[in-house]
């Protein structure tokens, strides 16, 4: 087994969003769903998938967010949510690591696409059997579009930092150790929300407000039009 991974250090670095944040970060419509995965289907008797950070509470943690990610493009595979389960339990055990779907792409996919094969075949799933025996090539263009904009950690192999737009915005970055997780850009890690909050007030004065958060124009408009994506 590998070694453990376990979540260590300060847990005001570990990252805050509500399940509406994280909908809105994730670009998924539907907070009713997020929270199915979090906390389960008490009425029809299933559990959750994600292992969550912060137990017997409704904070989602960056890596919780980064497990979120994992499932919805899963799902869009029309994946099965009791499959999704199963293997996450599984890669649990393997790893001995509460996150195993925020782990990186790069060392762990041969392995968890064994551990999806395992779950499809005891669910008796043919559509995730098929995507995890038959198309390898589709399962690692799967994979290399989740670990797409994430940063890992050589030391946990977990991810620790993400660009949610990638080269659209590639300055902007959610990064726990900065504003709780919430998007920022700039040396000084400044909030976008904050830019955008002040863009507004402002009516668009887009060097004053540089000169005021100490970045560039530049910044200013990638925050601004990232959060107007948010928004949409």
């Amino acid at each position: 087994m590998a070694e453990q991974r376990e979540l260590t250090g300060d847990p005001l670095l570990a990252g805050f969003y509500n399940v509406r944040d994280a909908a809105r970060l994730l670009g998924i419509d539907s907070t009713a769903r997020l929270r199915g995965w979090l906390t389960g289907w008490p009425n029809a008797r299933a559990g959750p998938i994600v292992q969550r950070q912060f137990v017997d509470t409704s904070t989602v943690s960056f890596l919780d967010l980064m497990e979120l990610r994992f499932i919805d493009y899963f799902r869009a595979q029309k994946v099965p949510l009791q499959t999704l389960r199963r293997a996450a339990d599984k890669a649990r055990l393997h790893w001995e690591t509460t996150h195993p779907f925020a782990l990186s792409k790069s060392k762990y996919i041969t392995d968890r696409r064994k551990i999806f094969a395992q779950s499809a075949e005891e669910q008796k799933d043919t559509i995730t059997w098929d995507l995890a025996t038959n198309q390898l090539e589709m399962w690692e263009a799967l994979e290399s579009a989740i670990a797409r904009g994430v940063e890992f950690s050589p030391s946990t192999d977990l991810a620790e930092r993400w660009r949610p737009k990638g080269s659209e915005f590639p300055d902007v970055i959610v990064d726990p150790h900065y504003a709780f997780g919430h998007p920022v850009i700039g040396s000084r890690a400044v909030p976008t929300s904050a830019i955008f909050s002040l863009y507004k007030a402002e009516c668009g004065k887009s060097d004053q407000i540089a000169k005021w958060f100490n970045v560039t124009v530049e910044h200013v408009n990638q925050a601004v039009q990232f959060e107007i994506e948010l928004s949409a």
